[in-house]
C-alpha cells in the first residue's frame, strides 16, 4: 500500500467516526460560532497548530506559510476570509472573544535561508537591505515583530486579541513571546 492508499484508508476511518458521532462539520455559516482564533503558523511538519494546541474541528482557521511568518499574500488571505465572514453576515466569536495567534517555532527551515537574501526578499516582499528586521534566525524576535506588523493592519478589528507564540521542538512546549492583548486600545 503506497502513502496515498494509506491516507485514504485513515480517511474513510475518521470519516466513519464523525458520521456515527454526528459531527460532521455543518455549513460555514452554523460553524462560524465555534470560531475562536485565527493561527498563522510554520508549514513544518511537526508544527501541526491541530495537534500542538489541541484543536477541535471548527475551533480555528489555520494559515500556514514558510516560517509562520507575515507575508502580503496571509495579508490578503485575511483580507478574503473577512471578506467572506461578511458575506454570510457571519463574524468570528460573534459572542465573545477572538484570537488571531501567530505561531513561530525553533529549528526553522527559513532560518536555513539566511544564505540566500534574494529569495527571503522575494518571500516577503522586500528590499534585501530590509530582511535584518524580519530576524530571520530568531524565532522570539520574528514573532514579536510580525504581531507589531499585524497590529498596524487597520482592518483588523481593535478588539480582536492577538498574541504571539514560539513552540520548542525539541520539547513540545509552546512559549508565550507576546502576551494576548487586544489589537489596539484605541
Amino acid at each position: 500500500m503506497n502513502t496515498l492508499d494509506s491516507m485514504l484508508e485513515r480517511n474513510k476511518e475518521f470519516a466513519a467516526q464523525q458520521s456515527a458521532a454526528g459531527t460532521l462539520m455543518p455549513s460555514l455559516p452554523q460553524a462560524t460560532p465555534n470560531l475562536k482564533a485565527t493561527i498563522i503558523g510554520c508549514v513544518d511538519m511537526r508544527v501541526d497548530p491541530v495537534h500542538i494546541l489541541g484543536l477541535k474541528p471548527g475551533e480555528a482557521l489555520v494559515i500556514r506559510n514558510i516560517g509562520g511568518r507575515i507575508t502580503p499574500a496571509v495579508l490578503e488571505e485575511l483580507g478574503l476570509l473577512g471578506r467572506i465572514g461578511e458575506v454570510i453576515r457571519q463574524s468570528p466569536a460573534a459572542g465573545g472573544e477572538f484570537h488571531l495567534i501567530v505561531l513561530q517555532h525553533t529549528d526553522c527551515g527559513i532560518t536555513r535561508l539566511t544564505g540566500d537574501p534574494a529569495r527571503l526578499a522575494h518571500f516577503f516582499q522586500i528590499q534585501e537591505g530590509d530582511l535584518q528586521a524580519k530576524a530571520v534566525t530568531d524565532p522570539r524576535a520574528a514573532v514579536a515583530g510580525d504581531v507589531a506588523l499585524l497590529r498596524t493592519i487597520p482592518a483588523l478589528p481593535a478588539k480582536w486579541l492577538i498574541s504571539g507564540l514560539v513552540y520548542d521542538v525539541a520539547t513540545g512546549l509552546v512559549e508565550i513571546v507576546v502576551p494576548a492583548a487586544p489589537i489596539r486600545t484605541t
